[in-house]
């Protein structure tokens, strides 16, 4: 498995339609959570942002707002924002691009939100193309920072570390709301909330 923590900057030049991180000159940092909502790892993210007054957005699959409804509701009840990650966890690499418009579409009527993260992060330009046109007029978020929680070959201290030592202000750190990220997470995500806290940062929600 192959990724970098870091987005690189010629990336983020070349993909200018889409959010990579923001420019302030405030202490501000922006984290995020994939692939939600789920009642094995929500409900502990939530109460580590509740702990350190912290907001943020959460990408949500379809299949599990459609599943776990009261979650998203409880979600949105907290203050944070959330985003479409399509219905079913598209890879829009290998997707024919009407079946990838009809998923996004499909999550769309469970998730209100103009805001998009491609599951993955890819996407074709057509595809990027269609969903920020006039007719959908979706923002597309992608990353500046990656925890690699997701990733089971490293260890929880690693994950911290990933995002540590690579995020700072306006950044987008990427978590996961997901069972398998879960061991990574549940310790990575407390300490870097902390850390960041300490040193004065405020966590917004896009």
């Amino acid at each position: 498995m192959f990724y970098l923590v870091k987005a690189p900057w010629l990336i983020q030049k070349l993909y200018r339609d889409r959010a990579w991180k923001f420019k302030t000159r405030e202490k501000k940092i922006w984290f995020t959570f994939d692939d939600g909502p789920n009642p094995e790892t929500t409900p502990f993210i939530l109460e580590q942002l509740a702990k350190y007054d912290a907001k943020a957005t959460f990408f949500c699959v379809g299949q599990q707002v459609e599943k776990y409804p009261d979650l998203f509701h409880q979600i949105r009840l907290q203050g944070h924002s959330v985003g479409n990650h399509t219905y079913s966890h598209l890879n829009g690499w290998k997707t024919k691009s009407k079946k990838y418009f009809e998923d996004v579409q499909r999550a769309s009527a469970l998730i209100e939100s103009h805001l998009f993260r491609p599951p993955y992060g890819r996407l074709t330009k057509f595809q990027a193309k269609t969903l920020t046109g006039s007719a959908l007029q979706m923002k597309i978020v992608m990353w500046d920072v990656l925890s690699g929680d997701f990733d089971t070959r490293i260890s929880p201290e690693h994950c911290y570390l990933n995002v540590v030592r690579n995020a700072g202000e306006g950044s987008i750190v990427v978590f996961h709301d997901s069972t398998k990220s879960f061991p990574n997470t549940k310790e990575a995500l407390p300490e870097s909330l902390k850390y960041f806290k300490e040193r004065g940062f405020i966590f917004e929600y896009i």
